[in-house]
């Protein structure tokens, strides 16, 4: 099983510790390079652009943008790689999405990656002059003009929101055929999306004894392809409620003993999970949090491979 490191201070949520409240983006830099050294396989990057003021109290409102996070991420590191957890695909033109990808794919040797979801908030959108209703229909549209411009010598791509054709696009992506897309979500929409387009599958919401069945239910799709299949599903996502709600779910509580915490991530592995993240416990500083991610890979992650 693959594991991701859990950067401090990607968003600050009312629980957020002191401490990871001044993390600077120097020290989550440090951070990343420790992460890479230690062994761990992925950095995962939230998003969002804009956070209605009423909501603020339970989302909070400190997000990067995911591409360019990804960018400085990857620029501080050299062998790790660097996804979205998730990236709001309708908000942003798919060209521009593209660009900033293939931009990062390019410049860090082919370590960029990508979790698409459709986003939640509906305020967000209207914020932004997105309709909220049409952001299924669009997330299957800019999906297929990415990978148009990713993968093609002449990109021509016709759609209702988006069309192009007699242009460049350079430089594309050094990972071929393209870098790796996944997509965040539960509903059935998202899972057939992940069929067509992704290598992986990033649930939120989906309890975990509904995993396996999930997994199945993508690759009964007949346009999955068959090739290999990444899901990720860490310790602490059951603790997720719809909305950003935090769940008490005691078995997903940070701070289980070493022999809880492997046994339900065999257990995640059975149902088909091949990576993961182990949530930090209270801890006083960057120090204690190192030392924390340092038992995971020295003590729980060779029990699962």
């Amino acid at each position: 099983m693959k594991f991701a490191f859990p950067l401090p201070h990607l968003v600050e949520l009312k629980e957020t510790p002191a401490w990871e409240r001044q993390v600077t983006g120097p020290q989550m830099a440090y951070l990343a390079r420790e992460a890479e050294r230690l062994g761990y396989d992925m950095i995962a990057v939230p998003e969002h652009f804009i956070i209605p003021r009423a909501h603020v109290p339970l989302s909070g409102a400190h997000y990067f943008h995911a591409a360019a996070a990804q960018g400085f991420f990857a620029g501080a590191t050299e062998r790790i790689r660097i996804n979205s957890c998730i990236a709001i695909l309708p908000l942003q033109h798919p060209v521009v999405t593209a660009k900033a990808l293939a931009t990062v794919d390019w410049l860090s040797g082919g370590r960029v990656m990508a979790t698409f979801g459709v986003g939640w908030l509906e305020g967000e959108f209207q914020l932004l002059g997105v309709p909220f209703s049409e952001r299924g229909r669009r997330a299957d549209e800019y999906l297929a003009a990415i990978l148009e411009l990713w993968t093609s010598d002449d990109p021509q791509f016709e759609g209702r929101y988006v069309s192009f054709r007699d242009v460049a696009f350079a430089p594309r992506p050094v990972q071929k055929p393209h870098p790796p897309i996944w997509l965040g979500g539960d509903a059935d929409p998202v899972l057939r999306r992940a069929a067509k387009y992704a290598s992986g599958w990033w649930p939120f919401l989906t309890p975990p004894e509904r995993l396996a069945e999930r997994i199945d239910f993508i690759k009964s799709q007949p346009e999955f392809r068959g090739e290999p299949f990444e899901v990720m599903y860490g310790l602490s996502t059951e603790r997720l409620g719809e909305g950003h709600v935090v769940r008490d779910v005691a078995r997903a509580r940070p701070g289980q003993s070493k022999q809880a915490i492997i046994d339900r991530l065999g257990w995640f592995k059975e149902q088909g999970v091949t990576m993961t993240s182990v949530p930090t416990p209270p801890c006083r500083d960057l120090e204690e949090c190192l030392d924390y991610a340092r038992f995971v890979i020295e003590e729980i992650k060779p029990a699962l491979q």
